[in-house]
Parts: C-alpha cells; sequence; structure tokens
C-alpha cells in the first residue's frame, strides 16, 4: 500500500464556514495536521498541461453541490484523491440519482414517482395520490419541499415549478407522503461502519434540525443498523449522513443521503466523539491511495 506523502498539506474545501467545519477545522489544528482551507469561490486552475496541486488529499466540505461536484473532479484529474469522491457526490447530491441506487440494491423507499416536466406530474397525480411531497432534485434543510394535500394544492405548487428557470428544477420528484411518529432518524455511516444514530424531532413535518427540530439519540437496533450498512454498500465508500423515515407502524425507509453531513444536535447527544471518527476516517482513507475513494 502506498503511503501519500505527509510533508504535503490537506486540502479542506470549503466556501461558507459553518459549525461543522469549525469543528473539523478545530479538530485538524488539536491533531497538528498539515492542512490548508481551499476556498472554493476562489478556486481557478489552468487546463493548459497537466493539473499538478500541491496537496496530499483533499476532504470535502463545499455546500454548493455543483461547486463540490466540479471542485472534486478537479481535483480526483490532478490525482488528488478526494473524500467523499465526486461519485459520491453527484449520486447524494441528486436524490433521484439516490432512489435510484437504493432501488437497484433492494432497499426500502418511499413509494415515489418523477415527471419530466411538472405538468406530466401533475396529470398523474391523481393516480398517485394525496398527501404526497414534491421535492427539488438537489438541496437541503427541506427547501422548495412542499406538502400536496389535494388537487388544487398541487396546480398550485407545481404551477410555480413550471415557471423556474433551470432545467433540473422542471424535474418533478414527488413521493408518498409517511405518516410518522413526530421523528425521522438521521446516521453518520463512514466508510461501512455506523458511528451514531439520531432522531429529529419535530411538530412540523420537515423535522431538519437546522429548522428547529429538536435532536435525541436514536438506539442502534439490529434492524436499522443492517439497513444503515446495505445503503452504504449501495451508495459506495464514504462519509453519509443517512435520512431514515419510520412509518407509524414500524416500517423503515432510506428517505436521502448526504455527502457532506451536518452534525446540528448530534455532537451534543452522541456520547461517540462524532467529529474525532470523521476525521479518522478521511485522513486513513487518504492514506490508502492504491484503491479507488
Amino acid at each position: 500500500m502506498t503511503q501519500i506523502d505527509d510533508k504535503r498539506p490537506l486540502a479542506v474545501l470549503t466556501s461558507r464556514i459553518r459549525l461543522e467545519e469549525r469543528l473539523i477545522l478545530r479538530e485538524l489544528t488539536r491533531r497538528d495536521v498539515n492542512f490548508e482551507q481551499v476556498d472554493t469561490r476562489r478556486l481557478v486552475l489552468p487546463l493548459d498541461g497537466p493539473l499538478e496541486l500541491p496537496y496530499r488529499g483533499a476532504m470535502s466540505r463545499e455546500i454548493s453541490h455543483t461547486r463540490n461536484s466540479y471542485a472534486c473532479k478537479l481535483f480526483e484529474h490532478a490525482g488528488i484523491p478526494v473524500v467523499n469522491s465526486s461519485r459520491v457526490v453527484d449520486l447524494c447530491g441528486d436524490k433521484l440519482l439516490t432512489t435510484l441506487a437504493l432501488r437497484d440494491a433492494n432497499l426500502p423507499t418511499i413509494r415515489a414517482m418523477v415527471g419530466l416536466v411538472p405538468e406530466s406530474a401533475l396529470d398523474a397525480m391523481d393516480d398517485f395520490g394525496y398527501p404526497a411531497v414534491v421535492k427539488p432534485l438537489t438541496g437541503s434543510w427541506g427547501r422548495l419541499a412542499a406538502r400536496l394535500r389535494d388537487r388544487e394544492q398541487a396546480e398550485s405548487v407545481l404551477e410555480h415549478r413550471s415557471a423556474f428557470t433551470g432545467p433540473q428544477h422542471r424535474i418533478t420528484f414527488v413521493q408518498e407522503y409517511v405518516d410518522k411518529p413526530g421523528r425521522d432518524i438521521k446516521a453518520y455511516v463512514f466508510g461501512g461502519e455506523v458511528v451514531g444514530a439520531i432522531y429529529k424531532v419535530a411538530d412540523h413535518w420537515r423535522t431538519n434540525t437546522a429548522r428547529g427540530g429538536r435532536a435525541e439519540e436514536c438506539p442502534l437496533t439490529d434492524d436499522l443498523v443492517k439497513l444503515l450498512t446495505s445503503t452504504s454498500a449501495a451508495i459506495g465508500d464514504g462519509i453519509l449522513g443517512i435520512d431514515v423515515i419510520e412509518h407509524k407502524d414500524g416500517r423503515m425507509f432510506v428517505n436521502e443521503v448526504n455527502h457532506t453531513p451536518e452534525f446540528h444536535g448530534a455532537v451534543e447527544v452522541l456520547g461517540s466523539d462524532l467529529v474525532g471518527a470523521y476525521v479518522d476516517y478521511v485522513l486513513g482513507r487518504l492514506n490508502r491511495v492504491g484503491e479507488p475513494v
């Protein structure tokens, strides 16, 4: 196994610095890791010859999906291993592609449909049924997601979607609304190992902790761990935040997989050192140069 030259710095790809990035940078500093924070908004790379970058590897914490994807691809083109890889970023950053990968692995997903224009999705809504949830393919924190209670509300929401200029926004991804017990599960899986899980508890149907949901520790049952490790295997090796939705009858569905997971509430309620485990995995993964990231 080839070891990366430790004298070269680790690149930490960022833009806006949130709690998660502050904790990671603090942990790298505490360990005396040689790193350089790279703001992708200022990244300009020449493409008129071999692309050479002075880094031993890269940790991607860029919050923009588009910049994240292209930054990872550029670093990989220069032979720099990146965690997470551009393949994982591209797959997890698109809710439809994530769902297709989970379905290919025969994992339980929420009943869904997709229309390539909003008008076709609206025509199919009566057969699909209400209530339902329409989501953008990319994005986080529940932004631009809407619950459709009936035909009238679907007409209003999808009419707005048809006015979006971006072609990806017009692709209409709809999921059945799941009757939840007032919570979702967010789990952290690093390289196929389940590090911990929390409940995101809220009165609102969107339980994101970034939107005010509170965190409680979630016990790691055998069924949950099996679901999480199978999901990680379907997505690929990396740092994953896996969102699981429970039905009130006890069934569990994999909802989304995040490639740049947040730690809102988790660092406070989990007994494990989540940030330390994150850094341990990244540094260990980047030392395995001969293996695909």
